[in-house]
């Protein structure tokens, strides 16, 4: 089967679903789920952006400065309308990091459902924490991810930390639901790509 087929069968499992993508800071959430919102005619929706456009920008920035997660009751508040906007009707939604917070699973999934666009798999993008300070000293240097207020090393030290604590539980739900599928995260972005693309037609077959 050719690249092309593999991406049109997966395309046709996936429908309008979503796919829900996690990892610690500088696994590559974004990049990837762009990469795949591309290949699947799907909508890229990603939580850190949406909060950056939310209109109280003094609440964000504060949130953001420390490494926080947003409190749930504000988080859901900002994100789930984004979910039911018309023009996603006939695409499918490739999530990056949506609903970070344990507690936040059930509402998200049932927001995804009731939305049209059920959470079809959790792919969690696997990355040692050595590798985590490797990335984040490299992109100091390459300055390649922009003026983040969050990209400073006692605000990772704080987001790893809440990785840690607040978000492996939410990957290890979706586990106990049998959606999780996880992947490597430390080969070059290409090879990651043809991993979860592998792995999703395995979901599709």
């Amino acid at each position: 089967m050719d690249s092309d087929d593999k991406v049109s069968k997966i395309a046709n499992w996936l429908g309008t679903g979503s796919i829900n993508i996690f990892g610690c800071p500088f696994s590559g959430k974004d990049t990837q789920a762009r990469k795949l919102a591309d290949l699947l005619g799907g909508v890229f929706i990603g939580g850190g952006d949406i909060l950056r456009s939310y209109r109280d920008q003094a609440l964000v920035k504060k949130l953001m400065s420390t490494g926080d997660l947003f409190p749930t009751d504000l988080y859901l508040q900002i994100v789930l309308p984004y979910l039911s906007r018309p023009e996603f009707e006939s695409r499918p939604l490739i999530l990056s990091s949506v609903g970070r917070l344990h507690g936040e699973e059930p509402v998200i999934m049932k927001a995804t459902a009731n939305s049209g666009h059920p959470i079809k798999t959790v792919i969690s993008l696997e990355l040692p924490e050595v590798t985590v300070w490797q990335r984040f000293e490299g992109a100091k240097i390459d300055k390649d991810r922009g003026n983040r207020m969050d990209d400073k090393r006692e605000v990772l030290e704080n987001r790893l930390k809440k990785f840690k604590q607040d978000t492996l539980p939410v990957i290890e739900y979706y586990r106990t639901k049998n959606l999780l599928v996880e992947i490597d995260g430390t080969p070059a972005r290409q090879e990651i790509t043809d991993n979860i693309l592998e792995k999703l037609l395995v979901c599709a077959s």
